[in-house]
């Protein structure tokens, strides 16, 4: 596969990766998914995406900014965007030195990203947006926060977020993406 329109997906969550591919193919996008560095590795033995979006925090002590730096070396005009529910400034800037066009909060939309690949060069006039989170995402990020910290241990994650543990089973149930 040797297309103009090759995206690599570089996600651990199985769902999130294959909603966001199907998203692309809609798009005209030929997706391939990879869940690990090592995925990517082998999967780049064989195609040259032209575009890469990564996950900044995946499965297992490999960070997405390893993914980040494998594919610029690999291909230095490869288009990378880096999705993270994890944002901080150090991370952003390592992200663009090591060869990402842009580093995005999620949620982010097809749009968010799309337009991404095409913001290589920065700008002065770029719009600012006022984007608000609601309660609810500021929530569930902190939840996956903890839950990330304690290695999805429930318990542990309840006791940390001071609430009861079938209070946090209700609401990761409300959250599953299927």
């Amino acid at each position: 596969m040797t297309t103009d329109r090759l995206l690599l997906i570089i996600e651990d969550d199985a769902a999130f990766a294959r909603t966001l591919g199907r998203s692309f193919e809609r798009r005209g996008y030929d997706v391939v998914l990879a869940a690990s560095l090592d995925q990517a590795a082998i999967l780049l033995q064989h195609q040259s995406p032209r575009y890469a979006v990564v996950d900044l925090k995946l499965n297992g002590s490999t960070s997405g900014l390893a993914c980040v730096q494998m594919l610029n070396k690999h291909d230095p005009a490869m288009l990378i965007v880096v999705l993270t529910g994890f944002a901080s400034i150090n991370t952003a800037v390592e992200a663009i030195k090591l060869g990402a066009v842009q580093y995005l909060a999620k949620p982010s939309n097809t749009d968010d990203i799309e337009a991404a690949f095409g913001h290589i060069a920065g700008s002065r006039e770029i719009e600012l947006t006022n984007r608000s989170t609601s309660i609810k995402t500021l929530e569930w990020e902190r939840i996956h926060e903890t839950l990330a910290a304690t290695n999805f241990n429930i318990s542990e994650t309840a006791r940390r977020l001071g609430m009861h543990r079938r209070t946090l089973a209700r609401k990761l149930e409300k959250q599953r993406v299927k």
